[in-house]
Formats: structure tokens, C-alpha cells, sequence
């Protein structure tokens, strides 16, 4: 199946419903031949891919979200460890035309991941590399590439076999998809926190040179550990997540990025806010305004570009069809202690140097803002797309606040 030939809408709907196996049985003789007398399927024998599935979806609302280029296109990740199935490389293609380096320390891992990429056909977009142990986990260098999207990785949970067993062992029932790791796969020194601490100890040094840096894990104690480790590391820009399939299965991930693109809301806080609002990362969508639909939204969008447009601004586009406006700031331009320090820095220069200055294009703050409106009532909303200093997001949500109210007329 080409990533081209289903869209989002279908991916991300997928597993709404439960698979009907009966019906699958009629179309396929393959699948008829494993099917249960109870019209089910044994999943201790192959892997089940709806958790597996979750990751990518939630890396596409990751990565689409924190781009101004339209989703869909051309992106290349790195999966560390990616086992037998070579699951995750094997599901984003199936699902963007994304390319992979897929890499395992397990040489049986190796020969059935090169088989099933071969069987799915994809052989020119992701490539199985085989790493010792001791090996880097993003090794750039020796790939000879200067710069990937995404690092992905579901790593070993657990610290040794005796903790899995044990583990196992609590549980009175087993889940509907049945852990099939290798002890490979399972277990490294450490568990899971070790493994994504090197990643992040080896993203100290690679910054920027991926976007994001990506891991699931088996225990949301180990991402509360991780998050605090991020953030020691003065890392701010990061997002959290809990998958849940059916009542069963639970994991989690997280990202991080040294890059001042902002995820969404949806794939960067991820998790109930109550009991897990410590470790949530930044706000980054704030509701300005709310007024009737039918209150002259045209004339109110006129207004909003009107005031966001006279700032001083590096860049702002206005999409009167749409609602919907970009801009970027090298500054808080539009506090009062900005045009004090832009008044006496003018004066100072004189006439002569002020004509000659050219402002600077480097920014530390990206937004948009847009009204969505529905049958009753319209929403202005801003959302904070680029920036590391959530100050200057929340001053300028209050700007605009205090700004339009004050053009709201009074009623006598």
C-alpha cells in the first residue's frame, strides 16, 4: 500500500473500531487460516500494531505542527532497536513518504527486518544498519548525514530478565497484545531511563542537527524521570503523550527539540493536566476573545490585522478568506518599555543614522492568530508557534486582550 494511496483521515481512524475478523476471514484465505473457532486471533503469536501505530500518529501531529510547510511531505527519521518486525519504519511509510535508518544490535533482528522491508517493498526508503552495543545510538557521522527529522525508539523496559519475570508475573491476566521481545529487546542495564539518557546525552551534542528527539516508554515513572532530566538540561521546548489502546495497553512518550518550532497543544500535552501537571510542558494556545457570529467577524478580523500589522514586526501575513494570520517579532515590540527604549535609541542616533539603521531579521518569537467561527458564537485564538521565552507568548496574548477589548464599544 503507498502512503499516498490512504490519507490521515483513514490512518488515524484505523483502529476507532474493532477489527471484524469474521469479514476479514471471507477476503482473505491467509488470514482464514489463522483465525480462532471464536472468531479471534492468537496475539501471543504475532505482534499487535495499534500501539505501534499510535506513535506515528502522534510523530505526524508532532511534526506537522512544529513546520509552516504543509504536512505530507518528504522527512527522514532514525529507529533505534527496530526489531524483528521493523514495525515503525515499515508504518510510516506505509503512511508519508518518509525514509528511515533502521538499526539493531541483534543479528537474527537484522536478517527478519531486511526480509519484511523487502516483502513491503520498501527497499529504497528505509535501510536496515546493523550497531554493536558500545556503538553511538545517532550516529550522524558515520551515516554521512548532516541533519535527519526524528529519532524514534521503543526501548528496553526493563533493567534485567529477573525484573521482567517478575513484572510478568504481577499480572493475573495477559494483555490483548502479548509482550513477543526478545530478551535483546526487552532488557538493557539500566532499563528503559538509561537507554534515553544516552540519547539525550548524545542530543547535548547534536542540537539542532535532528528536530526531535523521540522515545516511548513501558513506565510513566521512567518519562517523570526523563522530563526532569530534560528540563535540568535546560531543554524547554519538549512534548509529552500517553497512548492508550482499548482498556488494556498503556505507554508513553516524549520528545524534545532544541529547535524554537512549537508543537500543538494536542501532541505536546499529551497527558491529563491534573495529575500530571508538574511535568507538562508550556501553554501554547490561548483563547483572546469570544463574541457572537454574527457581530461583524469580517470587520473584527479588518481590526485584528489592522492592530497586529502596525507593530513592528519582521514578518505578518493576513488571510482575510481565512481568518488566519503568521507573524514574527525580533522583540516584545509592542510593550511600552520596547517603544520607550525605540524612542530614546532614535533620539540618540539623530536623523542622519536612523534613516541609515537596518533592523534586525533574527526573531525570538513566532505566532498566529485566528477566529474560527461556528453557529453561535466566534473564537479568536492565539497559538505560539516559535520561541523559547513563554513570557513573551503570554505578553503578547495580554496585549491583544487588553488592545481589543478596549475597541469594543461601551454599552450606555
Amino acid at each position: 500500500m503507498s502512503s499516498t494511496s490512504r490519507g490521515d483521515f483513514y490512518f488515524r481512524n484505523l483502529y476507532a473500531k474493532e477489527p471484524d475478523f469474521r469479514q476479514l476471514a471471507r477476503q482473505d484465505a491467509d488470514f482464514r487460516a489463522i483465525l480462532k473457532p471464536n472468531d479471534q486471533l492468537d496475539f501471543t503469536d504475532p505482534a499487535a500494531v495499534p500501539n505501534r501505530h499510535n506513535y506515528i500518529l502522534w510523530l505526524k501531529q508532532l511534526l506537522d505542527s512544529s513546520s509552516y510547510n504543509e504536512p505530507g511531505g518528504k522527512l527522514s527519521g532514525l529507529d533505534i532497536g527496530t526489531g524483528a518486525s521493523c514495525i515503525y519504519p515499515l508504518l510510516g511509510c506505509a503512511q508519508r513518504p518518509w525514509s528511515f535508518i533502521a538499526t539493531d544490535i541483534d543479528a537474527d533482528n537484522l536478517k527478519h527486518a531486511i526480509k519484511n522491508v523487502a516483502l513491503n517493498s520498501f527497499e529504497d526508503r528505509i535501510r536496515i544498519v546493523s550497531r554493536k552495543p558500545e556503538d553511538l545510538l545517532i550516529p550522524l557521522e558515520e551515516l554521512n548525514l548532516s541533519h535527519i527529522d526524528f529519532v524514534m525508539t521503543n526501548p528496553p523496559f526493563y533493567q534485567s530478565e529477573a525484573e521482567m519475570l517478575k513484572s510478568a508475573a504481577k499480572k493475573s491476566r495477559p494483555p490483548h497484545s502479548a509482550c513477543t521481545g526478545a530478551p535483546v529487546e526487552m532488557v538493557c542495564d539500566g532499563g528503559e531511563v538509561a537507554f534515553v539518557s544516552r540519547i539525550l546525552e548524545e542530543s547535548l551534542v547534536l542540537k539542532d542537527r535532528v528536530q526531535w528527539y523521540t522515545s516511548m516508554f513501558g513506565m510513566v515513572s521512567s518519562l517523570e524521570v526523563m522530563v526532569e532530566k530534560v528540563r535540568e538540561r535546560g531543554i524547554n521546548n519538549y512534548a509529552v503523550m500517553e497512548f492508550l489502546q482499548g482498556n488494556k495497553t498503556r505507554r508513553w512518550a516524549l520528545a524534545w527539540s532544541f529547535g524554537p518550532m512549537r508543537p500543538c497543544q494536542k501532541a505536546g500535552r499529551g497527558l491529563k493536566a491534573t495529575p500530571w501537571r508538574r511535568i507538562l510542558p508550556a501553554i501554547v494556545d490561548a483563547e483572546i476573545s469570544r463574541f457572537p457570529s454574527g457581530d461583524g467577524v469580517g470587520a473584527k478580523g479588518d481590526a485584528l490585522s489592522t492592530l497586529v500589522g502596525g507593530l513592528d514586526l519582521i514578518s505578518w501575513q493576513w488571510d482575510r478568506e481565512m481568518l488566519r494570520g503568521v507573524g514574527r517579532a525580533r522583540e516584545n515590540v509592542w510593550s511600552r518599555a520596547w517603544r520607550r527604549k525605540r524612542k530614546r535609541e532614535e533620539a540618540e542616533a539623530g536623523p542622519s543614522v536612523k534613516s541609515k539603521e537596518e533592523p534586525s531579521e533574527t526573531w525570538i518569537f513566532g505566532f498566529s492568530v485566528s477566529i474560527t467561527v461556528n453557529m453561535s458564537e466566534a473564537i479568536l485564538e492565539c497559538r505560539w508557534r516559535e520561541g523559547h521565552d513563554e513570557s513573551i507568548f503570554t505578553s503578547f496574548c495580554g496585549f491583544l486582550k487588553t488592545r481589543l477589548q478596549a475597541q469594543v464599544p461601551k454599552k450606555t
